[in-house]
């Protein structure tokens, strides 16, 4: 597993003619740009419109513009007209440019929930207050 760490403020570069196999685990903001054939863990990740990830992402905030074959976990998520996703995505935030291409299932994080099954409570409450946000980009 590669790890990229720094002190605060940084970021690490994935550049477009670079493809890395393996888990990528990063500590601060990473922009991919090339190729990764693995799972990539980070705080923040920006990837490029010519970038691929064929693996899970798990990540504070996202903004995708290019194609991803795996699910998605971010705290606050932007997907980019340019983006394709072929995997689930889950939430907290969510934005969506208008001509995305998402072939997946969409369902807010849950705590301590399954976040790709809909929530099943014997009690009959459904969280109430805990909505996740959703916004359509034009």
């Amino acid at each position: 597993m590669a790890k990229a760490s720094s002190s605060s403020g940084s970021f690490s570069v994935i550049g477009g003619d670079v493809t890395i196999t393996g888990n990528i685990a990063a500590s601060t903001e990473l922009h991919v740009d090339g190729t990764i054939d693995g799972d990539i863990a980070c705080s923040s990740l920006v990837q490029g419109e010519t970038s691929k990830v064929n693996g899970a992402i798990k990540a504070e905030s996202a903004r995708l513009a290019g194609t991803v074959e795996g699910s998605i976990d971010a705290r606050e998520l932007v997907i980019l007209r340019t983006a394709t996703i072929k995997g689930d995505v889950h939430y907290d935030a969510l934005t969506i440019e208008q001509g995305a291409a998402v072939d997946g299932r969409f369902a807010p994080r849950g705590h301590g929930k399954s976040a790709v099954a809909p929530p099943v409570a014997a009690s009959g409450d459904t969280g109430g207050d805990d909505e996740p946000k959703l916004s359509i980009a034009t």
